[in-house]
């Protein structure tokens, strides 16, 4: 078994068995390898995002979030390289790196020509008028909105006036002047449309966002049709 199947295998191995444990003693006889190899593939999952926990003493060893992963899904050819495609398409956008990351666990399940028919067609695709990477706030912009966070900015608006403000995040939008962060200014006591390019410093604040009735799809129509960033 090569490290990329025994990846995955041990991966299933502890999802199979969740929420019990397995020793690296264990897995290490499971697959044939050393203790020392099985500590570093846990390690390297781990760092690549799979919730791997572990447990000390000497009845320990390692276990996996099931409610964090997902199963083995059965893809036929053509839904693999749908997904894979339209992964590569949200370049440029706040998810290129999830993307990224998902379509490489995505790709390296795949048979090679599956694989070689995949790259061959995104080698295919093309957009006009791609949006540029939307920047360093973005991670904790998505983080906010998942979380329904208030954020505090330190904003500098088109007239060059710098202010600190909480906003309440609604959505990011790719408008005419460039990334925007939608939210409810509460500075403002109204939906704005902040340029993150703008964004001095930004804060993740313990607040929750309160519910409002806010008509998000005129307010995107309102900053889509001219550059603001009030």
């Amino acid at each position: 078994m090569n490290r990329t199947d025994r990846l995955y295998a041990l991966v299933e191995e502890l999802r199979a068995v969740a929420p019990r444990i397995r020793t690296a003693a264990w897995l290490a006889a499971r697959f044939e390898v050393s203790v020392r190899t099985v500590e570093r593939d846990l390690g390297a999952l781990r760092e690549a995002g799979v919730p791997i926990w572990t447990e000390a003493g000497r009845t320990g060893g390692y276990g996996l979030d099931r409610e964090r992963t997902l199963p083995p899904l059965t893809l036929t050819p053509e839904e693999a390289i749908a997904i894979t495609v339209a992964l590569r398409s949200a370049a440029g956008s706040p998810f290129a790196g999830a993307a990224e990351s998902a379509a490489r666990k995505v790709l390296a399940r795949l048979p090679s020509d599956v694989r070689d028919a995949e790259q061959h067609l995104a080698a295919r695709l093309h957009r006009v008028g791609e949006p540029e990477p939307p920047g360093v706030h973005s991670g904790l912009i998505l983080t906010a909105l998942a979380d329904r966070r208030v954020l505090r900015l330190s904003y500098v608006d088109a007239k060059g006036h710098e202010t600190e403000r909480d906003v309440e995040p609604l959505g990011l939008l790719w408008g005419p002047a460039g990334w925007y962060v939608l939210g409810w200014c509460r500075l403002r006591d109204a939906v704005r449309g902040f340029l993150l390019d703008r964004i001095r410093a930004i804060e993740l604040t313990g607040d929750r966002v309160e519910r409002r009735e806010v008509d998000l799809d005129a307010e995107l129509a309102r900053i889509s049709a001219r550059p603001l960033g009030e």
